[in-house]
């Protein structure tokens, strides 16, 4: 069996600063999100209603709230923190696709894109996350699955 190496130091950190940052974001919309504020419910009745489902705004909403809550409690547990930075970059790469194709827009609150490049940037704190912790993340893997993919954990 083969010896795992350590992370070095520096991208400890790195990982550690990254997963604050994410579970900050994260939690810092959720008092929108949960609380049904009225920027919040806007956003979520122009996707419901693209995605033909009026009336859906406050499920999916509510939905993509706990998701967001879940992927912060799994980003700052050191031994989940590559699953959650997996887990945040998913919700990010959807906010990311939501924005760039449903009416929704890059800019909906004429801020310029705020909510946009933040869920960018988050987007790519959670990929750095998960790189840096990627050998935690083939642990999950069954060993032939594992053994079969084209890199090795760092």
């Amino acid at each position: 069996m083969e010896q795992v190496k350590a992370t070095p130091i520096w991208a400890s950190v790195i990982a550690w600063a990254a997963a604050i940052w994410i579970a900050y974001e994260l939690l810092w919309y959720e008092q929108y999100k949960l609380t049904g504020n009225e920027g919040s419910v806007y956003l979520f009745t122009i996707l419901s209603d693209w995605l033909g489902s009026p009336g859906g705004e406050k499920p999916f909403r509510l939905f993509v709230g706990i998701m967001e809550i879940a992927a912060s409690i799994l980003v700052l547990i050191p031994r989940t923190q590559g699953v959650g930075g997996l887990f945040a970059a998913g919700i990010m790469a959807g906010a990311i696709f939501f924005h760039t194709v449903s009416p929704l827009g890059i800019d909906p609150y004429g801020d310029g894109g705020v909510l946009f490049k933040e869920a960018c940037f988050t987007f790519l704190m959670g990929l750095l996350v998960a790189w840096i912790r990627r050998a935690q993340i083939l642990a999950l893997l069954p060993r032939s699955l594992a053994a079969r993919l084209p890199f090795k954990a760092a």
